[in-house]
């Protein structure tokens, strides 16, 4: 139903896109238009830039996705604008970057350490659990040489990549019992993102990896395709998880960032002015995304709970231990010394 829901919405966005690709003197028929072509006054004509995602419209991807708008339309009059395209109707995760890659979509935002750490193997450190300590451990590796270090590697991969965004912490729900121990996960089939270390992950507490789509897991969840899935609160509550599954346990086994990608294209054409004012906007978006999930992550569990989801806090040691050794999956893909890099950030 979800895959027939995205091709009606295709369906219906795709004049709209085609008389943009096709509208004279206001387009060149590249991703937003005639980028960086002077109007009769010499200055750039007005670019529209398409930024897709697969959450809802309250999604993490969402929040930072519309301040950024907002910042870089208001910073260059209207000269840059950005259409946002949610909810998967332009294509999964590994759609949109393909798209990406080749330039027909100007920009996405993925989860780092799926789908793009094909692309940039080295984005895997982030599905080792445990590796964070805290939300702080997380900004303080993000925002400094490390995550600098990641983005550069991502950069020479034939994209412009503006940084991370916050998708957050990782919790576990089902919809068959109780989870609080690792042995309590023996046997149930619970959708992770499509990499080995997550299949390594689920292994190691006796569950079954079921790779699925983002966009096809709710209809999967509700149709017992699967028992449960990870994810964090905010992503839990913005789609609506809590309709499915009955239990939740806070695990916080991994972070999770949103990588969000330009097509070089798309940058090159941008005046210099205009990418100065895109990285600018993307760091406030970026913070600004912080805060505001710090502000609902501080009343969203009791509203989880009020929908009659049982909530369980469980034995982290126990979880840790458990997966200590999921990381040795990614030995050719994530160097030894970034996870000790990431270790000894304080």
């Amino acid at each position: 139903m979800l895959k027939i829901l995205r091709t009606l919405a295709v369906l219906t966005i795709l004049p709209a896109l085609l008389l943009s690709a096709c509208g004279g003197a206001d387009n060149d028929g590249s991703n937003g238009g005639n980028q960086g072509a002077a109007g009769s006054d010499g200055a750039p004509e007005a670019v529209t830039l398409r930024l897709a995602h697969v959450g809802s419209e309250t999604h993490q991807y969402q929040i930072a996705a519309e301040k950024f708008k907002e910042l870089v339309e208001a910073e260059t009059d209207g000269a840059v604008r950005i259409d946002i395209f949610n909810n998967g109707v332009l294509g999964n995760e590994d759609e949109t970057m393909e798209q990406v890659l080749d330039g027909t979509l100007d920009i996405a935002a993925v989860v780092a350490d799926s789908s793009f750490a094909n692309i940039v193997p080295e984005m895997n450190v982030f599905g080792i659990p445990y590796l964070f300590r805290d939300l702080e451990h997380v900004y303080a590796t993000l925002d400094g040489e490390v995550g600098q270090d990641l983005i550069a590697l991502a950069d020479a991969k034939d994209m412009k990549f503006l940084g991370f965004w916050e998708i957050g912490l990782r919790q576990l729900t089902n919809s068959k019992r109780e989870v609080a121990e690792p042995s309590d996960l023996e046997g149930l089939k619970i959708r992770v993102q499509p990499s080995p270390v997550w299949e390594a992950h689920m292994s190691a507490l006796g569950a079954s990896a079921t790779p699925i789509a983002f966009n096809e897991l709710y209809s999967a969840m509700d149709q017992g395709v699967v028992d449960g899935q990870e994810n964090p609160l905010n992503t839990i509550y913005s789609m609506k998880f809590y309709e499915v599954q009955q239990y939740l346990s806070l695990t916080n086994h991994t972070y999770s960032p949103a990588a969000v990608a330009m097509s070089t294209d798309t940058w090159e054409s941008l005046t210099e002015a205009q990418q100065g004012i895109v990285e600018e906007a993307f760091l406030a978006a970026q913070q600004y995304q912080r805060e505001e999930l710090a502000r609902i992550n501080a009343t969203i569990l009791d509203e989880i709970k009020e929908t009659g989801v049982v909530v369980t806090e469980p034995d982290i040691a126990a979880f840790r231990e458990a997966t200590r050794n999921v990381k040795d999956v990614l030995s050719k893909q994530v160097p030894a010394e970034l996870i000790e890099r990431i270790e000894a950030v304080n």
